[in-house]
């Protein structure tokens, strides 16, 4: 399965995310909350945005693998969806909002792609069988 791949990826960001969260807080010596650190708190939100935004993607590469897309379809929408990830943390990072909105525009872009996709693809004949 293709989108195995971007599911590991996807894992592999998460534990970076939460690394650097751990890190700080022991930097900083907060073991709940962000302590008032914006660093912390910029950590944890980069951290927050990914889990909430791969899991939701990844399953809709899995659905969409599972129900026949192409394979080069798989890896357009999965390295757009990455590269508006990475795009996003160096804006998070680095304070700079154009880095920051064009990772989001990214990944809005290929969550929408995904779902026009699973659309598709989507094996209508056992969805709605006709009688």
């Amino acid at each position: 399965m293709v989108s195995a791949l971007y599911v590991v990826l996807g894992a592999l960001f998460l534990i970076k995310f939460s690394f650097d969260v751990i890190r700080l807080r022991r930097l900083y010596h907060v073991s709940t909350g962000d302590g008032g650190f914006f660093e912390l708190q910029t950590a944890i939100r980069i951290h927050g945005n990914a889990a909430e935004y791969i899991p939701v993607a990844m399953l809709m590469m899995v659905m969409m693998e599972m129900n026949g897309a192409e394979i080069w379809m798989l890896h357009l929408v999965g390295i757009v969806f990455f590269l508006g990830r990475s795009l996003h943390f160096y804006g998070m990072n680095s304070s700079t909002l154009l880095w920051r909105k064009n990772g989001m525009i990214l990944t809005i872009i290929s969550l929408v792609v995904m779902i026009l996709l699973n659309l598709v693809y989507l094996p209508w004949d056992l969805v709605m069988p006709l009688r």
